[in-house]
């Protein structure tokens, strides 16, 4: 465990929960991934709660159709530590680097031309109303069985709470995929737990810097030694990245070199210590707001 850090009240409270999107739940089938990168976008509404623009749209190609979220390099706004026009690069980047774990923790996700230009294009998954809860705060100075602690939390009136994660693989495997790619933003309501037990991660743009960026509610194995299924998805993808890998080739047309580079560096740090990465103490360890 980290050590706490103190989160301001209006974040969350002890009755709060983590708001998740809706949509389909079933992982696609191939058809609806061509569906996905070539159907015919249809605007259906807009996400008003995300921080760049996100449609809502309907893809539809030779008879087949699929919901799914389109962002559209036009609607980012810059950011002082990442290029101007990169976000969608790095949400599709994040997602190559998902399926090459074999863990298929993010949903698919293309670049692809839009009714306002080139984006990122993913598609809409459907949260499990019946799944349990992943993230909770306990008025405790230590998690119960079955969880992870965070962070200590101020939930008014002078008290505080403390933040907990389930002790769940799905999130553990989701820590270290975030530690690979950097994410800079793994909220609770960037966390969708699916139909069947799936788990899905969204949002990532904010991820590949080649400076250190982890910000995570996901710090529970902070130190801890990897699994051993970990070790072995460290190690293909390390053999992947090397120069003229598959995986490499693919990185290298979405993030810049350096940042592919630093990839490597992750990845091989990690294996080299068998433990999950822990806060540098050079940067927020925790998002804002964590929901």
């Amino acid at each position: 465990m980290p050590a706490p850090e103190r989160i301001p009240a209006r974040s969350m409270s002890a009755a709060d929960e983590v708001t998740v999107l809706t949509g389909p739940a079933v992982p696609p089938s191939p058809p609806d991934l061509k569906v996905l990168d070539r159907g015919e976008l249809t605007v259906r509404g807009r996400i008003r709660e995300a921080s760049n623009a996100a449609l809502y749209c309907m893809a539809e190609y030779e008879g087949r159709q699929v919901t799914c979220i389109y962002k559209p390099i036009a609607g980012e706004r810059p950011l002082w530590d990442f290029p101007d026009g990169n976000l969608a690069q790095r949400e599709v980047a994040a997602y190559e680097l998902s399926e090459a774990t074999g863990w298929a923790l993010i949903p698919p996700t293309v670049l692809r031309d839009g009714p306002y230009g080139e984006g990122m294009c993913q598609l809409w998954i459907e949260a499990d109303p019946e799944a349990a809860p992943l993230l909770s705060l306990v008025e405790a100075d230590e998690p119960g069985n079955g969880w992870k602690a965070v962070a200590f939390a101020e939930v008014g009136e002078g008290r505080t709470a403390l933040l907990v994660h389930a002790d769940d693989e799905r999130l553990r495997r989701l820590a270290v995929l975030d530690a690979v790619i950097n994410n800079g933003d793994r909220k609770g309501g960037h966390l969708l737990p699916a139909a069947g037990g799936r788990l899905y991660g969204i949002d990532h743009g904010v991820s590949f810097n080649a400076e250190d960026r982890l910000r995570t509610l996901l710090w529970g194995w902070a130190g801890e030694p990897l699994t051993p299924e970990a070790v072995e998805v460290l190690a293909r993808l390390d053999t992947a990245l090397a120069e003229g890998g598959p995986l490499a080739t693919r990185l290298a047309e979405l993030i810049t070199a350096a940042e592919l580079d630093a990839v490597r560096e992750r990845v091989a740090e990690m294996r080299i210590s068998g433990r999950h990465r822990e806060p540098s103490g050079q940067w927020p360890a925790i998002p804002w707001p964590p929901v």
